[in-house]
Formats: structure tokens, sequence, C-alpha cells
């Protein structure tokens, strides 16, 4: 017994004397994770990754959206400016129809080729309502004439037109039309940019005489 109280003596002399030891940080972490465990730290990169990427999706998102809001307000000023031109052409068009000068010549009445009235007003413009006139080729169109009622004065070009896929045609020429000097109208088929005088054969005569009378 006296040999076991002196051993409980030594023991606890050396323990008082020596410091107490605390684990390393490594070696902590290594216990720690081979049973499963660690140290959780709160991390913002997940968080500041996904916000770069909403970031960047809405960037694209808006982008796309400005662009499209920008294409369609350009076809809609295009679209506006054909329909002012269009209701401009058809307001000019009633004026030489109901105008209290105008004139009317038929031609074609007869004939199985081309058909049609031609309506001038001299203050206005002359207009051309043709059918049963087949389309014009590639390269090609047709061009009218003014037909002056002088001898030997050339014709003079008043404009070039198509004709639709059904054969019906509409021109005007815009302007002031001197009845006294111009005998009628004709049409051929020129190239598509236009000559300076006939080439082609005539497909339309519609001469002012009668309406004059």
């Amino acid at each position: 017994m006296l040999e076991i109280k002196r051993a409980r003596e030594t023991a606890a002399l050396l323990g008082a004397t020596s410091a107490p030891a605390a684990p390393s940080p490594k070696l902590r972490r290594r216990i720690l994770a081979s049973v499963g465990g660690g140290e959780r730290r709160f991390g913002w990169a997940p968080f500041l990754a996904g916000a770069t990427a909403l970031s960047l999706c809405a960037a694209f998102y808006f982008s796309g959206r400005e662009r499209d809001f920008s294409q369609q307000v350009l076809a809609l000023r295009e679209q506006s400016r054909r329909q002012i031109i269009e209701l401009t052409r058809l307001n000019e068009v009633f004026a030489i129809l109901n105008g209290a000068d105008t004139t009317v010549t038929s031609f074609g009445e007869k004939q199985p080729k081309a058909k049609g009235k031609v309506f001038v007003s001299p203050g206005r413009g002359l207009l051309l309502i043709a059918s049963n006139l087949p389309p014009a080729p590639s390269g090609k169109a047709y061009e009218l004439w003014f037909l002056p009622r002088a001898k030997g004065v050339p014709p003079i070009r008043a404009g070039m037109f198509q004709a639709e896929s059904d054969g019906t045609a509409m021109h005007m020429e815009r302007g002031a039309v001197d009845m006294t000097a111009t005998g009628g109208v004709a049409v051929t088929m020129e190239v598509e940019a236009g000559v300076d005088a006939p080439t082609g054969d005539l497909v339309i005569v519609a001469p002012f005489a009668a309406a004059l009378q």
C-alpha cells in the first residue's frame, strides 16, 4: 500500500509541473476529417456566381427586348410611310377621276388586246386604267407616251409602269397636261429603265380627238 501511495504522489507531482498540451490546428483538422466532421465556413462564392449569372441573363434579355422593340418601331414607321404614300396617291387618283374638267377616252373596246380608259385632268394629270394587259417579262416594263398633235414632233415620255398578274394596270402621270398640244397617249413595252423614244410595238393607242369634240 505504501508503494501505491508513493506512486500516486509522484504522478500528481509530474502532472502539476508539465504544461497542458493542445493539439495543433493541422492535427485537429485531420481528426475531424477522419470522423466526417470539420469546420464549416459560410462561403460567398456560390452566391456571387449566381448573382453574376443572373445579371448576365437579365442584360441579354433586356438587350434582346430593346432590339426587338427597335425593329418593331422601324417596321411600323415603314408601314406608316407606305400607307401615307398610298393614301396620297389614291387622293390624287380620285381628284383626277372627279375633276370637273376631266375628260375620258376609251381604248381597245373592240379588240382582244388591252382595253381600258384614259382620264385626263388638264390641271392635275393623267390616269390610265387598263385590263387584259399581260405582265411584262423580266427586265421589261410598259412606258406611256404623250402623242403631240403637231406632226413631226416626237412622243414625250410619261412614265413607266407594270401590269399585275391578273392583267390589270393603273398608271398616273402627275402634272398639267396641255390638251391643245397633246393628241393622245400610247403605250409600248421597253426595257425596264425606259427609253427616250419608242422602240417597241404599240400596245395601247388612245387618241383624245373624240373627247375634245
